[in-house]
């Protein structure tokens, strides 16, 4: 079990972690959640659930590269025919519009309960703890690890399986290293959880 999720009894999942893999995991949690941001409150204070349901987000893409790659646009990318560039951008924007918000506190919530779950361990007296996953649990997990993941990689400059490739081959002097150790750690996580989840 150590470094990868196995299925539980149940339909969960469990991993074995150390106190370094919690504390950089939960780390990284902690800065998801404060790019991603509070979120806007949705206008009008009637708690009118109707209203809610429509209230309006942003209708521009973010200018961070991470938040990009977090929250891309629904429309255009590879593929695209030339000179479609400013319908594709109107598109866009207007799906945006109404569904960026969610995006966002879906987002947020997967990071809070990888956290949640992380505080809730009791680390044995060896330095790590084995963390058990309700099957809910464990789709939130894969859905923050994902974030992290893309989180990462947009700050590597990680565009496809080519520049994946390259980061093996990064020298141990390379600044860029820990976070390529990160990254890396993290897919084999991400996959392993897959695995359970498909089970």
């Amino acid at each position: 079990m150590p470094g990868q999720f196995e299925a539980i009894p149940g339909g969960g999942a469990a991993v074995a972690l150390d106190e370094v893999e919690i504390s950089i995991i939960r780390s990284l949690a902690v800065q998801l959640l404060e790019l991603i941001g509070p979120g806007d409150e949705p206008v009008g204070d009637d708690g009118d659930p109707f209203a809610e349901l429509f209230a309006e987000g942003p209708s521009e893409p973010p200018a961070d590269p991470v938040l990009k790659r977090l929250l891309p646009d629904a429309y255009g990318g590879p593929g695209s025919r030339p000179g479609d560039e400013d319908e594709l951008r109107a598109y866009s924007a207007e799906f945006r519009r109404f569904t960026e918000n969610d995006l966002r506190a879906r987002k947020r919530d997967d990071a809070l309960a990888v956290i949640r779950s992380l505080d809730a361990l009791t680390v044995a007296g060896e330095g790590g703890a084995v963390l058990k996953l309700s099957p809910e649990e464990s789709r939130r997990w894969l859905g923050a690890l994902n974030d992290l993941r893309l989180a990462i990689g947009a700050r590597l400059d990680v565009t496809d399986e080519e520049d994946t490739d390259l980061l093996y081959r990064l020298p141990d002097s390379d600044p860029r290293k820990p976070m390529v150790m990160a990254y890396l750690w993290l897919g084999g996580l991400q996959e392993t959880l897959v695995e359970t989840l498909m089970t």
